[in-house]
């Protein structure tokens, strides 16, 4: 019997990766209900169970009398006194009780309970797992397809990535392997429930870490990231080593880093771009593609105005204004793109404006 519970106590630990201690505990609280239903005791019947041999012990606390009016709870003094000989009248005495078979209807509560609380062991377990994991990428298989998201398998538990937080256009397969950042872990009534996203700028930045040992080092830092998810991605890094180029690491030798995050990111566009504290040369960097020819600034108000080349002015400002607006998330100024010709003719204007002032003053 003990060999078997012991064997049948290892296989569910095994299985459902819980530690011993739990699930003894959780097969304790099944057998006492289960005994407790059979003595027809509910305060004094206690049971435990020996960790290393999984040998059961129950008891029945009973209080010695003169005489016995409820035999549930009371023992006679003459029969105390075989069992324990030092005891008197108003004493408690731990009564062992035979483990015989608890019945039917005590067995099969003694099932449902353990398989209740096993569940409830293995939900806490994935609950603190991945708990841990938060601000991580996870890998998966996608399950299926439900209700506006995807259900994806990480091995010990089921993932939901929602359709909202995938890629744009980005249609998954069942049996597909995709990688997500996990977003958030909550409990819920079903269990825990893991949350992905694909569209987070974090994702990105967590992309890099395993794709850049600097970066996983420390050795370069990504000190900001901003993403329009599916189209571009501009981040800015750093090191405090002078030996090492940032944005060189974060590439890799003939780009080959970066672009195994592009293919995972289905072809967005990624800007690294070297910080500065200099606002005319870091916003200069941040219009990349672009190339700018000159920068004015107030940095009063945080505003900037870059002058392009008319052939770079369709690029600074990017597909429905996202290379500009991003520029600006990354920066935190307020950047007006004005080209080479209209810069010229402003400053055509200011000169005749000039001209005319200094007529009058004549």
């Amino acid at each position: 019997m003990n060999k078997e519970f012991k064997f049948y106590i290892e296989q569910i630990c095994r299985e459902k990766g819980l530690s011993k201690e739990k699930v003894i505990k959780a097969i304790e609280v099944a057998l006492l209900s289960a005994a407790k239903k059979k003595f027809g005791a509910k305060k004094n019947v206690s049971l435990q169970i020996d960790p290393e041999t999984c040998e059961i012990f129950i008891s029945a606390r009973k209080r010695i009398v003169e005489e016995v009016t409820n035999p549930k709870e009371e023992i006679s003094i003459e029969e105390a006194e075989k069992i324990a000989p030092d005891k008197k009248v108003g004493d408690y005495l731990e009564i062992p009780v035979e483990l015989q078979d608890f019945g039917r209807i005590a067995a099969q509560t003694a099932k449902q309970v353990i398989l209740q609380k096993v569940r409830e062991a293995e939900r806490e377990a994935i609950l603190n797992e991945f708990k841990d994991k938060v601000g991580t990428i996870a890998t998966g298989v996608v399950q299926r397809k439900e209700k506006g998201v995807y259900v994806v398998n990480l091995g010990r538990a089921d993932a939901i990535l929602p359709i909202r937080e995938t890629l744009p256009n980005e249609r998954l397969k069942r049996g597909d392997t995709v990688k997500a950042y996990i977003k958030e872990v909550r409990m819920t009534s079903k269990g825990p429930e893991i949350v992905l996203t694909r569209t987070a700028p974090e994702f990105v930045a967590e992309l890099f870490k395993m794709e850049v040992p600097e970066i996983e080092d420390g050795i370069v830092e990504i000190t900001k990231i901003v993403r329009e998810p599916g189209e571009r991605t501009k981040l800015t890094v750093i090191t405090k080593d002078p030996s090492i180029d940032p944005v060189g690491a974060c590439v890799g030798m003939k780009g080959t880093r970066v672009q195994g995050i592009v293919r995972e990111l289905r072809g967005e566009r990624i800007d690294i771009i070297p910080y500065s504290d200099d606002p005319r040369v870091f916003i200069a960097r941040a219009l990349t593609p672009a190339v700018v020819d000159r920068i004015g600034i107030n940095e009063e108000d945080k505003t900037a105005m870059a002058v392009v080349n008319d052939q770079q002015l369709s690029i600074a400002i990017g597909k429905r204004g996202q290379n500009v607006k991003l520029a600006m998330k990354l920066t935190g100024w307020d950047i007006d793109i004005i080209s080479e010709s209209e810069y010229a003719k402003i400053k055509e204007e200011e000169t005749e404006t000039q001209f005319e002032d200094d007529e009058n003053a004549e």
